[in-house]
């Protein structure tokens, strides 16, 4: 057959089609589906191995349960796209993670089949219980199923909410898609035969009816039904054991092979007849079905385009993460006491050569930023130098830590934001426009957010060596911008770039540097003088800087990230107190959240291109 049709999928137009075939026909539909995943991916980028990973539960998931009365609640979301291709939305996969196409996450909006969005971790399990307690006090018996990977069983939200899901009575079910280690021991023939039993639909249904007629004779009923469920628990705990999830009040079954389809289907039935809360637990490949991402599943996590005959990249560039990474590898070098710690991304951040050179003083956490950051405390405060690596909207998990545990002590934690401002096609859940606005409110907080790679370099050094208190530097996804040869002042507090006596001054920060410069030799063929004031280090501001600044008569201060909170509303105050009288205006991000797309598509609609920033200038001579 053609790698490129899929006769199966284009006839499921919705979940009741999916299950118009046979459980023998599902095999080969998963095969479809994941052809259509790896040409997907490999052209729009995108999570490739986790979705892989989960391609026989999702299908089985649909083909057992009635979505969208049953609820599906995806942990993280990274792993829903077949997820989509079974809910009406196979004939627009293709337009995934593109402008105005589906979403790489779950989106309330895109679908009634998702029930609740996700782009971060740990939040399924206590989502889905709150639309399972709304069900219950609505009337409504359907099903509640909230699907969740081991690694975000790392961030404690998770706990937090198996420790109240354990109470709820029934038709709730958590799906944990096993994929790196194994949580339960599985012991031998025996309890693996158990375990088919124990989950099949017909021994719960017996076990069940039993229990009704015996509880129903007079005088003994009840007794003998204690006695055997006493009998039949010391028995399991003998050959079992007890396990964290059983304890925490579920029933366990597992674990399953997560590819075999017959295996998961008895599973998913065996949850309905079940009156409590059930975590099934199944084992699967991540990158399951395609060499490249079963050999390397940390690269195929999340992807751009890669050749699918060979699983390598289109396009190979360096990149801030890795001069971060290298940075922090010589700085390491010449002093002890510096450590890093990432919350559950080596890679992502940079960071894997460190913890290859120095193992004992690199921390990966799991997926729990909160702790991350009061860990990172504990380390300041007794006179190491930690350094904890993260995403910046990952970040805004951590508030409360940064305030209480580090600021508020005057804990020396030094913060790499990465993938600062917009980030492209992960959308909503992923920009990176909140950390300033958020660390801007914290008091004694120091921040840089360099241009170029040897900025970055240069303020790392700064951050660790001439702050104290809770310091961050932030920098973008990608590669190094665009430079102008005559420009040679890399200053960790602000430079000076064009003609001083200009009457126009573009005041702003990090990569949109860059597009300030072009934007300074547009307007400069019309004729208009421009000088740029480029911030490095955006707390505090320097009081030179906003000297310098109150001088001109048109300021236009040009920010990626929230306007309320961000740096431009503190720079307007600082040259006010001045007793700047001129004319001052800010492009930032409004009140709002931006969708997904590609990040030069997202700064041109903002305006904070070097095209926007022409337009802006242009049209606000006066």
């Amino acid at each position: 057959m053609n790698n490129n049709t899929f006769p199966m999928l284009e006839k499921i137009n919705s979940p009741e089609d999916l299950k118009k075939l046979s459980v023998s026909e599902l095999p080969a539909l998963c095969e479809e589906i994941r052809r259509k995943l790896i040409l997907t991916v490999s052209e729009n980028g995108g999570h490739l191995a986790p979705n892989l990973g989960v391609v026989e539960l999702t299908v089985a998931l649909h083909y057992v349960f009635n979505c969208p009365q049953d609820s599906i609640v995806w942990d993280v979301g990274h792993q829903c796209y077949t997820h989509k291709m079974l809910t009406g939305r196979y004939d627009r996969i293709d337009t995934i993670r593109r402008t105005g196409g589906l979403s790489g996450f779950p989106r309330r909006y895109e679908s009634d089949c998702d029930a609740f969005g996700a782009g971060h971790s740990s939040t399924s399990i206590s989502a889905a219980l709150g639309i399972a307690k709304a069900k219950q006090m609505q009337g409504d018996n359907s099903h509640t199923i909230a699907f969740i990977g081991d690694g975000s069983l790392t961030g404690g939200l998770a706990f937090e909410g198996l420790n109240n899901a354990g109470r709820f009575k029934r038709n709730f079910i958590v799906i944990l898609n096993d994929n790196k280690m194994s949580i339960s021991k599985n012991v031998g023939a025996i309890p693996k035969h158990l375990t088919g039993i124990r989950i099949s639909p017909w021994y719960l249904s017996a076990k069940s009816g039993l229990e009704r007629v015996l509880t129903k004779v007079p005088l003994v009923g009840t007794p003998v039904v204690n006695g055997l469920t006493r009998m039949k628990n010391w028995f399991k705990k003998k050959i079992y054991k007890t396990n964290l999830f059983e304890n925490f009040g579920f029933a366990y079954y597992g674990p399953v092979d997560g590819h075999d389809m017959e295996a998961v289907l008895n599973a998913l039935e065996a949850a309905k007849y079940t009156n409590k809360p059930v975590l099934i637990h199944a084992v699967t490949v991540k990158g399951k079905g395609y060499q490249p991402a079963e050999d390397d599943p940390k690269s195929f996590h999340g992807i751009g385009k890669f050749d699918v005959d060979t699983g390598e990249p289109l396009s190979h560039s360096d990149s801030y993460s890795a001069r971060f990474g290298q940075a922090m590898c010589d700085l390491a070098k010449e002093d002890r006491n510096l450590c890093a710690i990432t919350a559950a991304m080596t890679v992502g951040t940079g960071l894997t050569e460190f913890s290859k050179q120095y193992k004992d003083r690199f921390f990966d956490v799991g997926i729990a930023e909160e702790h991350a950051v009061t860990f990172g405390s504990g380390l300041a405060s007794r006179g190491m130098l930690p350094v904890f690596a993260v995403y910046s909207s990952f970040l805004q998990r951590a508030y409360d830590q940064l305030v209480h545990d580090a600021a508020v002590q005057n804990l020396h934690l030094v913060l790499g934001v990465d993938r600062a401002g917009i980030v492209g096609e992960d959308g909503e859940t992923h920009q990176g426009v909140f950390d300033v606005s958020i660390l801007n409110s914290i008091p004694g907080t120091t921040i840089f957010s360099p241009c170029y790679f040897s900025e970055l370099t240069d303020s790392l050094s700064s951050a660790l060596y001439d702050c104290q208190g809770l310091t961050a530097v932030r920098y973008p996804r990608g590669s190094e911008p665009y430079r102008p040869e005559d420009f040679t002042d890399n200053s960790v507090n602000f430079s000076i770039y064009g003609n001083p006596d200009a009457s126009r001054l573009i005041v702003t920060y990090g990569r949109l540097f860059s597009e300030a410069c072009k934007a300074k030799d547009m307007l400069e063929s019309l004729g208009m003088k421009v000088c740029i004031l480029k911030l490095c280090r955006i707390k505090p501001i320097d009081p030179d800087a906003a000297r310098f600044a109150a001088g001109f008569r048109r300021v236009h201060f040009f920010e990626e990230g929230m306007r309320s909170g961000g740096v431009a509303e503190c720079f307007e105050s600082d040259i006010m107190k001045l007793g700047f009288d001129g004319t001052y205006r800010i492009t930032a991000i409004e009140d709002m959240f931006i969708p997904h797309s590609k990040d030069t598509e997202a700064l041109h609609a903002l305006k904070l291109d070097a095209e926007g920033m022409y337009e802006i200038m242009k049209n606000n001579r006066s």
